[in-house]
């Protein structure tokens, strides 16, 4: 198997291995195993994946990239990826989808005014921009599958919240967008909190700063 063959592989049972143990195979194995048991499988299976594909990636020779971004490119990319660290940081804060919270007819705010999906469109932000700004074919196919498992895990979430919670998601999902900026809330309930802004201003200079130390391009404030 070539390098890239096997990076294709890892990224199809990363990608392909979230989606079954999350909706169809998910509570036949739970009511098997039991939840605790299952979480621990599940966990490892992800890790087990996602090392395949990091010893992968990092087999691939050297690829020159399928297009150069131009100069302004960096600045765009460098603004997304701030939106993208204060959208992930806001997830942490009041989401409605995770497991022990409760959907209640409180008017959306910050990041979820902006999307009902923060955490996955932070990701999905994530592969777009590195995959516009380095275009290794490797990269491009990482990117790629980081892409399709956040936007698809939102989907499958969005199904799985609505045959779990019935109306009460549904009544979420109508106060909410699944593309950002596309929902009914005004501009105004979208401004997210001071907390939010500073975590994710933080977040996005540490993360633009450590691609230097671990050897990738100067990026943010640091090119």
């Amino acid at each position: 198997m070539s390098t890239m063959a096997s990076l294709v592989a890892a990224c199809v049972a990363f990608v392909g291995s979230h989606f079954l143990l999350s909706h169809p195979l998910r509570a036949a194995l739970v009511a098997r195993l039991g939840a605790r048991p299952f979480l621990g499988l599940y966990s490892l299976v992800a890790l087990a994946t996602f090392a395949w594909i990091v010893i992968a990636y990092r087999a691939v020779p050297l690829q020159a990239p399928l297009w150069v971004p131009p100069d302004w490119g960096w600045m765009v990319a460098s603004l997304v990826m701030l939106f993208a660290a204060i959208l992930l940081a806001g997830s942490f804060v009041g989401n409605p989808a995770m497991p022990e919270a409760r959907v209640s007819d409180w008017a959306p705010r910050g990041v979820f005014a902006i999307t009902r999906h923060p955490m996955m469109w932070s990701f999905s932000l994530w592969a777009i921009v590195h995959g516009w700004i380095w275009s290794a074919p490797a990269n491009l196919v990482l990117t790629s599958a980081i892409l399709i498992l956040a936007l698809g895990g939102a989907a499958g979430q969005d199904r799985k919240k609505a045959a779990l919670m019935g109306a009460k998601w549904q009544g979420w999902v109508s106060r909410t967008a699944f593309f950002p900026f596309t929902g009914r809330s005004a501009l105004g309930a979208m401004w997210p909190r001071w907390q939010v802004l500073a975590g994710g201003v933080v977040l996005w200079l540490v993360a633009t700063w450590a691609h230097g130390p671990l050897g990738g391009m100067a990026v943010g404030l640091w090119r």
